[in-house]
């Protein structure tokens, strides 16, 4: 049953205008009820609805109200503070202390979730706090009133954006506000963090100190609990942190122009008040002062800007002129000017704010990329000869730049607009140019690690990636650069690589581009032990002996699926994968002068052309009437006169006595058969997952790959997989590469929880 004390109380605190006005009647159900009945008694409702909301007050005023001994309100008034329900000051003429019952957002919600182990013991708090930052603005939405600095939060911009001009007021600069309280400054954790992190919505954003206090309510916060005092400088080593990060700073807005209590510096994935002001299209919410304005001579079009601007307020679009004439854009509107309610809402905010282009089309070779890379802009800093910056801009998004360039399909160049004019820009080229600069020691580019605690502050936790594929080789770089000092990758082959290094030939892809990168990741600390077999050298639960927290699966799927026709044993029949690890591993198979290749991907295709060094005619197999590899890819094979296509034809047997000796192939539409003498088949139908040791272990799916959630994470809670090793459409090295960036990202949400 619910206790009327409490829901007396919530009505009294929430600023939801249908309960306000009796319209809808809280119950249990409610989040002004079951946020407060976990942490609060009967007998603090009672002082609290003795109190006026945001209006201080005295222990002898309310004893005197409820009759009860100061003395033993102030000590109840001291419980309630502690709790996250009531602030104290001492702002008033003969600086006696005073306490007040604040609204619950911006307020005690907040409050009550920065007490960490309060948080933890009732999560019902996060949940509270969530729904009230959110329902009392359904009905207000239109009320917005035009421009001004934001209703509930002051957005500062970046204080080097700012000119130092007569033009900018002091109260839009950072440096004002700490100044002003420089001697009361403090740090506390993120309740809106705090509060995603306990409904399991890890956001993978920097979950530690990040909220700035000030004033007497950082005095309030140190006592508390709920925070610890910083200097100014360690205020903008945050601010700077924060920056990085290409977060928000945002003050709060409700005590006048000259008083503010708090900076925060928040992120679209876990603010609640960002959330607000995107989730209704309210962008005065949430505002500022200042306007983007887009240097034109400096800009190189890298659309970092759009990628990390938290209310989505930065698009790019292309100077394109269509046969309608040029390509216009839709501006974003505002209650300034425009009818506002629920029709105005937008719930797809997260999804929409992320869109890096208009659907009009923007930069159609970075669309086409599965990195997402930024494309003109690299080639815009390369044009300078700005190589150092246009690499840096290249391993945000890819940390193995010459490797992808060296082996990359060019589906930016297949989208270049230039295409259609004459010919597109040698897009591949230039990144192999740039991503070159890293083979030359003098010149290789480390990232500098930022970790979200300061640079002199790493994370101790041990994190295990097994597998040194390029799934597992780019969850490493992410982690070290986010400042993880001991992350181990463990593979049981003698040097780290992967199919990088095993599985695609040297004319493709020459080893020392390999090592070059991989040199990157140790000297960035990243550690290796090669030669070690995940489940029979040593075992998950032996890793976890050792203290390693966090493991990512990266096993990939280096094991050939058989085709399953008689003969398939014979000597002289290789599976795709066997038989390109034997290569680069300086083992010479026995290949002779006519040979087969089963199959019309990439890997068959280019595989083809590479046994044509040793033999004489290579039949390339393949079911369908056109092979699925990327023109580029065919094209170069269909030149060379030793590859002889067998089109609409699939296997059906091998045969030989000991070794091959020829292959019968059947055409799927006359059903003629064929019989073509050789002496060595190579199968390129696809790949099995390396799953032995997690047999029993992880939850995988009917064809035996591990299934993971949207964040990666497989059904055992820290253990992480991405890669080839899981369900996915697409078996490339660069969308490898992405989901190890995903599992770096989900890794560190789960260890920072």
């Amino acid at each position: 049953m619910a206790r009327e004390l409490i829901l007396k109380l919530g009505k009294k605190i929430t600023d939801r205008v249908d309960v306000k006005l009796g319209m809808t009647k809280l119950d249990e159900n409610s989040p002004e009820y079951y946020g407060l009945a976990s942490v609060v008694t009967d007998e603090m409702a009672e002082l609290a609805l003795a109190m006026k909301v945001r209006v201080p007050t005295t222990p002898a005023e309310i004893g005197k109200k409820v009759g009860k001994d100061p003395v033993y309100v102030e000590q109840l008034f001291d419980q309630m503070s502690m709790i996250g329900l009531l602030e104290y000051n001492w702002e008033n003429a003969d600086h006696h202390k005073q306490w007040t019952l604040p609204i619950f957002v911006p307020g005690s919600a907040e409050l009550m979730n920065m007490n960490l182990q309060q948080v933890e013991t009732h999560p019902e708090i996060a949940q509270f706090f969530e729904r009230m930052s959110f329902l009392p603005l359904t009905k207000i939405t239109c009320m917005v009133p035009p421009g001004g600095a934001g209703v509930g939060m002051h957005v500062i911009p970046v204080e080097k954006a700012i000119p130092a001009t007569n033009e900018s007021v002091d109260v839009e600069h950072i440096s004002h506000w700490l100044k002003k309280y420089e001697d009361q400054l403090g740090v506390g954790y993120c309740s809106c963090r705090n509060a995603m992190r306990i409904q399991g919505e890890g956001c993978g954003e920097l979950q530690d100190e990040m909220c700035i206090a000030v004033g007497q309510f950082c005095d309030y916060c140190l006592e508390t609990g709920k925070g610890r005092k910083i200097t100014y400088d360690e205020a903008m080593e945050i601010l700077q942190r924060a920056e990085d990060n290409g977060y928000v700073h945002q003050i709060t807005n409700i005590d006048g122009e000259d008083k503010i209590f708090a900076i925060c510096n928040c992120a679209l994935g876990s603010c609640f008040a960002l959330r607000t002001s995107q989730l209704f299209n309210t962008p005065n919410m949430s505002a500022s002062a200042y306007r983007a304005h887009v240097d034109a001579e400096k800009c190189v079009a890298c659309g970092k800007c759009a990628e990390v601007c938290p209310a989505g307020a930065a698009k790019l679009g292309q100077k394109l002129c269509t046969k309608t004439g040029p390509v216009t854009y839709p501006k974003q509107p505002l209650p300034d000017d425009n009818h506002w309610g629920e029709h105005m809402w937008s719930p797809n905010y997260k999804d929409d704010n992320q869109k890096q282009c208009h659907e009009s089309g923007t930069a159609p070779c970075k669309t086409a990329c599965p990195a997402h890379i930024a494309v003109q802009g690299y080639i815009n800093l390369a044009a300078q000869g700005r190589y150092l910056d246009a690499l840096k801009l290249i391993k945000q998004d890819n940390p193995f730049p010459a490797v992808c360039g060296s082996i990359c399909n060019r589906r930016c160049e297949e989208a270049c607009t230039r295409g259609d004019v004459d010919r597109a820009v040698a897009i591949d080229e230039i990144k192999k140019f740039v991503a070159e600069q890293e083979l030359q020691a003098d010149k290789r580019y480390i990232p500098k690690v930022i970790t979200h605690r300061g640079i002199a502050d790493p994370y101790p936790e041990k994190i295990a990636i097994i597998g040194a594929g390029p799934a597992g080789l780019s969850c490493a770089y992410y982690l070290a650069n986010m400042g993880y000092e001991n992350v181990t990758v463990f593979d049981k082959n003698e040097v780290p690589g992967g199919m990088l290094t095993l599985g695609i030939p040297s004319f493709r892809l020459e080893k020392d581009v390999v090592n070059a990168e991989i040199e990157v990741l140790r000297e960035m600390g990243v550690h290796f032990q090669c030669g070690v077999e995940i489940g029979k050298d040593l075992t998950i639960d032996q890793l976890r002996e050792q203290g390693y927290k966090g493991f990512y699966l990266a096993i990939g799927a280096q094991k050939s699926a058989p085709i399953g026709v008689p003969g398939e044993e014979l000597s002289g029949v290789y599976g795709g994968v066997d038989f390109l690890r034997r290569v680069n591993l300086g083992k010479k198979p026995r290949i002779g002068k006519k040979c087969a290749v089963i199959g019309g991907g990439n890997t068959a295709v280019e595989e083809a052309c590479y046994l044509t060094g040793f033999a004489s005619k290579v039949y390339l197999v393949h079911r369908r009437d056109q092979f699925r590899a990327d023109k580029m890819v065919v094209d170069h094979a269909l030149n060379n006169p030793k590859i002889v296509p067998v089109m609409d034809s699939v296997l059906e047997s091998i045969e030989g006595s000991d070794i091959v000796e020829k292959i019968v192939v059947r055409n799927v539409k006359t059903n003629e058969k064929r019989e073509i003498p050789l002496s060595g088949v190579f199968i390129f139908i696809g790949t099995l997952p390396n799953d032995e040791y997690v047999h029993g272990l992880l939850q995988k799916d009917e064809g035996g790959w591990i299934v993971t959630d949207a964040r990666l994470q497989t059904s055992v809670p820290g253990i992480f997989a991405a890669g080839d090793v899981r369900d996915t459409s697409l078996r490339q090295v660069v969308t490898a590469a992405g989901d190890g960036a995903r599992a770096a990202m989900s890794a560190y949400a789960y260890l920072q929880r």
